[in-house]
């Protein structure tokens, strides 16, 4: 690996994701201080994600013509206007402006063309061999990120009521400092080298393309509606709507609740240095699938817990596990495709789980906030997910299986 883009991806994913876990802890809690209505902050986060459906879609199809480093400055530059229009505005029509064009994440997960152009430019630079393993650091530290920055968002809206501040302008220091690391992606994004870029051979007619796919097509967009059943289902529990059930069902503050996402995040990070070493010893769509699918039943106990402290630890236990699919199926979109289809695959990919996700929020803040159905996102969530288990391995196992044992007989073949 190209040691300094390397470290310069690492420390600008780092950054971004700590953002990310510094608003999604208060991000809902803030919307309703300010006055809106329940179904007013679902539609604002279901708008959220089908404004970075629409952008990401089109930035990550065109990152290796137009660039991946302005790309992913251009990323940025969104990521600064969405947390400055939160900060100054309560209009939610101001604010469903500022979500659909800028990049805000409610989830604390990934959101706008970041992820899948830095996944692009890293295969750029790293080996084949190393890809999964590259990739389950580069979740680990983004999940570091996002734990801390849980535990910072909470801690900041507790000591805000130390200044005075109450009500929404406890957490208004939150997305000030979302705004400012949005500024310092902007910089660490202007020093990576040319070495990211996409290369082809110009001597070469480019072959026909369909949202940067050619030969890809058929198993990218296979992918893309699996993924997006997958995100469907997760939706239903993105981090937001996890805190604010938490907040709701047991009267948890802010400061508590980004304790509990510190060690989820910590264990979700953890638990994906395993991934690789798994891969390799079963597969990446066994990997997959063999974490993914108990995590999904355990997701589903949580709200049948008899109180706070076991609703906690099956909600940790859960995200033990939940997250080694991640770099396995990064890794997998990555091996699929051709080096100059990576951003668009993964931008596709990426994009259909935004069109999933983007509907289920909106349902789960309305749940949520219905004293007999405030469990059933949860119910959702994991059946959803389950089936998106079942539907994948049926799909895809064979072929890999059969890719396997062709390699494995490859190898003994030249064996003397």
């Amino acid at each position: 690996m190209k040691s300094y883009d390397g470290v310069l991806l690492f420390a600008t994913r780092s950054a971004r994701m700590f953002a990310y876990g510094l608003l999604s802890v208060i991000l809902v809690i803030y919307l309703i201080e300010i006055g809106l209505k329940e179904w007013e902050v679902g539609l604002l986060l279901t708008l959220t994600l089908v404004g970075d459906t629409a952008i990401s879609l089109f930035l990550t199809t065109t990152a290796d013509r137009f660039g991946r480093r302005r790309t992913l400055i251009l990323g940025a530059v969104l990521m600064v206007l969405a947390g400055v229009s939160f900060l100054f505005t309560n209009s939610f029509l101001l604010l469903v402006l500022a979500a659909t064009i800028g990049v805000i994440s409610p989830s604390g997960n990934e959101i706008g063309p970041f992820l899948s152009v830095e996944q692009a430019s890293l295969s750029h630079i790293v080996s084949d061999e190393r890809r999964t393993d590259v990739f389950a650091w580069y979740n680990l530290v983004g999940s570091f990120a996002t734990a801390f920055g849980a535990l910072a968002g909470g801690l900041i809206a507790e000591a805000s009521s130390s200044f005075g501040l109450t009500g929404a302008a406890a957490f208004r220091p939150v997305l000030l400092a979302y705004a400012g690391i949005g500024v310092v992606l902007i910089a660490g994004f202007s020093l990576l080298s040319n070495a990211i870029e996409a290369t082809r051979n110009e001597s070469i007619p480019a072959p026909k393309a369909m949202l940067g796919l050619h030969e890809s097509k058929g198993i990218i967009f296979k992918l893309s509606l699996l993924f997006a059943l997958d995100a469907f289902g997760g939706g239903f529990v993105i981090q937001s709507i996890i805190a604010y059930w938490f907040h709701v069902r047991f009267q948890l503050d802010p400061a508590f609740i980004g304790t509990i996402f510190l060690f989820a995040n910590l264990l979700a990070g953890v638990s994906a240095l395993a991934a690789g070493w798994l891969a390799r010893r079963i597969g990446l769509i066994n990997t997959m699938i063999y974490t993914h699918l108990p995590s999904n039943v355990l997701l589903i106990l949580v709200p049948l817990m008899p109180d706070v402290y076991w609703a906690i630890g099956l909600l940790l236990l859960r995200f033990s596990i939940s997250q080694m699919d991640v770099p396995t199926r990064q890794a997998y979109t990555m091996a699929v495709v051709r080096p100059d289809e990576r951003s668009a695959a993964a931008g596709v990919t990426a994009v259909a789980r935004s069109v999933g996700a983007s509907i289920s929020p909106m349902l789960a803040t309305v749940l949520v906030g219905s004293v007999g159905l405030m469990s059933l996102p949860f119910f959702l969530a994991g059946g959803l997910k389950i089936v998106y288990d079942l539907l994948l391995y049926r799909a895809f196992a064979n072929s890999e299986a059969k890719k396997r044992t062709a390699v494995t007989s490859r190898c003994s073949s030249r064996r003397p």
